[in-house]
């Protein structure tokens, strides 16, 4: 496997077949709120390719995209596992922090970019979108 993880307690664990479609920073209000003040760093893997063990509890809201957001967590340490649009269930969008450490991973793109505080540093070197990025490119 590509990629493995778990959650800060171990009840739940990744086990990812396949190489990310993208990678991103997120500065949406709502990954704001998730990741106490700052961006989310998320990996959009195919969700075919994603195996979780452990139990996941579950929030969804309306994003600001007018999509449907569902955030799995774990429920017992609360660590974020991964969210999912209603407009692209066929893609599971797993957060970094819940990867093991050696994932060598980094934001390709930063997404939002109109909802970051005025403090946060955008790297100039990586593509922006001020809002909702297009859609990544279907699995090959």
């Amino acid at each position: 496997m590509p990629y493995t993880g778990q959650c800060a307690c171990g009840a739940v664990t990744l086990a990812i077949a396949g190489e990310p479609i993208a990678t991103r920073q997120c500065w949406c209000r709502q990954c704001q709120q998730i990741a106490a003040g700052s961006p989310t760093n998320n990996a959009i893997f195919n969700a075919e390719d994603v195996a979780i063990t452990g139990p996941l509890a579950q929030k969804t809201w309306t994003a600001a995209s007018g999509n449907t957001l569902t955030f799995h967590f774990c429920p017992a340490c609360g660590s974020q596992v991964f969210g999912q649009s209603s407009a692209r269930m066929h893609l599971k969008t797993v957060r970094f922090g819940v990867l093991d450490a050696d994932h060598g991973l980094a934001p390709q793109a930063i997404i939002w970019t109109d909802d970051a505080p005025a403090w946060a540093q955008i790297d100039p070197t990586l593509k922006s979108w001020p809002q909702q990025p297009p859609a990544p490119p279907p699995a090959s």
